[in-house]
């Protein structure tokens, strides 16, 4: 049985439906009571304990985290408490009660000074508060208990909670000209295809820091003028600088990542973003969320 934590937001809800199309048990979770979830705060590690010594828990997939960027900057007790203190925690309770502990980080743990994609054996250095939480909780999690796959990733997006696919959509209906940043490259991944990935990555019990995010790589610009083609907006689409937006936390320049490892490990290759985004369109226009 999976305690899944984190159960609402986009990645959460691929895992929940993975398990259920492979009738595989679990526990979704809500920090808040709320239909069809079971409640539990991840800061409550003696709730969590509880559930998982009441219940024939085999893993512990922990999809919730600290995920606003530039808020982290004036939040930055609450992102490290939510994305190493959390972790940490869990981790122990994994080893505690000999169950697999899984938790996701991300890209934003690297500067993006390479020309490369990075590797998992690269070094890190987060530029902002909410990297630095992240890369903190990935350490806490490999040193706590060996049972463990820290699985990093980028540019998320999904059905489930608020992405920059869905503010691109958002924006296409209220706007006839847009600037997106060209100076921002990494690459966009279906929280989908990240659940199907990393399921069967965990299935493998190789355990360890793995990267996993969909092929090829784009800019911010590109895949905002990739969404907006797909559905036929006859807007403008001007490029734009980061340094234009003043935004509170610094972002890389480069941070794509190399998933080879994990591909190697499960055996096949994750789609091409730009399959995934068609895919997500599809998923937004059959449950009637756009158009």
């Amino acid at each position: 049985m999976i305690l899944l934590t984190g159960a609402n937001g986009q990645l959460g809800r691929d895992f929940q439906q993975l398990f259920v199309d492979n009738n595989i048990p679990f526990i979704p979770t809500h920090y808040k009571a709320f239909d069809g979830y079971m409640t539990l705060d991840v800061t409550d590690i003696a709730e969590a304990e509880r559930i998982v010594r009441e219940y024939p828990v085999t893993h512990i997939i922990n999809c919730a985290a600290y995920n606003n960027v530039d808020l982290a900057e004036e939040e930055s007790d609450r992102a490290f408490l939510l994305n190493r203190e959390v972790p940490r925690q869990l981790a122990r309770l994994a080893e505690s009660t000999k169950t697999v502990f899984v938790t996701f980080s991300t890209d934003f743990v690297f500067d993006g000074t390479t020309e490369k994609p990075y590797v998992e054996t690269d070094p890190t250095d987060p530029l902002n508060v909410y990297g630095q939480s992240k890369l903190a909780g990935e350490q806490a999690v490999l040193s706590s208990y060996d049972r463990v796959f820290v699985i990093r990733t980028s540019w998320v997006f999904g059905i489930g909670n608020h992405n920059f696919n869905k503010s691109v959509l958002n924006w296409s209906k209220s706007r006839r000209e847009l600037i997106v940043v060209d100076d921002q490259v990494s690459v966009p991944t279906y929280s989908k295809d990240l659940a199907a990935f990393s399921w069967d990555l965990i299935q493998s019990d190789a355990y360890g820091l793995y990267h996993l995010s969909n092929q090829g790589e784009a800019s911010k610009y590109d895949q905002a003028k990739y969404v907006l083609e797909q559905i036929g907006w006859q807007g403008i689409i001007q490029r734009g600088k980061t340094d234009d937006f003043k935004l509170p936390a610094k972002r890389a320049p480069y941070s794509k990542l190399n998933s080879t490892k994990a591909e190697n490990r499960i055996g096949r290759r994750m789609p091409h973003w730009q399959d995934a985004v068609v895919r997500f369109l599809e998923e937004m226009k059959q449950r009637g969320e756009w158009i």
